[in-house]
């Protein structure tokens, strides 16, 4: 049968696309594969103070405990600081004690005897005084001659307080305030004197967390400054994965929802994860517009989801395929 010229086109073009449609059915476009990394908490720990590298504890690898001893750190000036404020320490505490237990008995009994002495004094100028006195009265002496007996016997009388309240001092001891003074300065070398102590266990570097060494940049021998890191520490127990996601795929890893994955580096285990969180990528990190003329671009969204439980042997920068 002949057919039209016209037809021909047509029908080609019919058997074409039935022919590809087929094709589609049976094998189908493999589905869009996402690829994310894992990480874990790393922590990098410093030095409060600057000082030479003595001795380093740990390599790379190696598995340390909170607490664990890192490194040692020389500080000649830290221990000038020590010497300084033991000494200060000591003079302080020295004062304070004095002041706490008042004259020696030595100085007690010498201002007692000096007392003792100045009344003597006092009885003798009474008694001369009583006797010029008296000789005044017969009109034997001047007048003047009874007034200055009189003022000798007030003026050994006036020694004579001044002596008792000497005696009295020494055996009362130092005064309150002077005692209350004394401690407050103790105390106050006593606070610097914990603070070189608190620098000098600085000089042992310890670790404030539990995981692995991943890196050490620290060597024997360098000079250390302080708030430089000078290792890392990795906790492999505490892991994720972070995955970049375009928004229109958003809706799949919502927070909260449960997805599938696999680690090519563990032999392709199957682990499932739960999203915690996901945030906006900067604007440079967006995926290409949806039309080349109009339309908007499709930001990018970075998701944070963690394994339901640890993944043994996954480390810090291993794939993870999401399809």
């Amino acid at each position: 049968m002949n057919l039209p010229k016209f037809l021909v086109p047509a029908i080609a073009v019919t058997v074409l696309g039935v022919g590809v449609y087929a094709m589609l059915q049976h094998n189908p476009p493999a589905p869009e594969q996402l690829q994310g990394m894992m990480e874990a908490r790393e922590t990098d720990i410093a030095p409060k103070l600057t000082g030479r590298v003595i001795e380093l504890l740990v390599q790379e690898g190696q598995r340390i405990e909170k607490g664990g001893l890192i490194l040692r750190i020389d500080s000649p000036e830290v221990a000038a600081k020590m010497t300084q404020a033991s000494n200060a320490a000591a003079a302080a505490a020295a004062v304070a004690q004095k002041a706490k237990n008042g004259a020696r008995p030595e100085e007690i009994r010498m201002a007692q005897a000096n007392f003792e002495r100045a009344q003597v004094g006092v009885d003798l100028a009474r008694k001369s005084f009583e006797r010029v006195d008296g000789l005044y009265k017969e009109g034997l002496v001047a007048a003047q001659k009874r007034d200055e007996a009189e003022a000798n016997w007030r003026s050994a009388q006036g020694l004579a307080n001044a002596a008792r309240a000497q005696a009295d001092m020494a055996r009362a001891g130092a005064r309150s305030e002077d005692q209350a003074a004394a401690n407050a300065q103790a105390a106050q070398v006593a606070g610097a004197v914990q603070e070189v102590e608190a620098a000098r266990a600085e000089t042992e570097l310890k670790s404030p967390v539990a995981g692995e060494v991943a890196k050490l940049l620290a060597k024997v021998g360098e000079l250390s400054p302080a708030g430089v890191p000078v290792i890392t520490v990795v906790d492999l127990a505490d892991q994720w994965m972070l995955l970049n996601v375009r928004e229109d795929q958003l809706k799949r890893f919502a927070v909260g929802q449960e997805f599938d994955a696999t680690l090519p580096a563990l032999s392709y285990q199957a682990v499932r994860f739960k999203v915690v969180g996901s945030q906006a990528l900067p604007d440079f990190a967006t995926w290409r517009a949806t039309r080349n003329n109009q339309g908007y671009d499709l930001r990018t969204f970075e998701v944070k989801a963690q394994p339901l439980k640890p993944i043994a042997g996954a480390r810090p920068g291993m794939s993870v395929l999401v399809k």
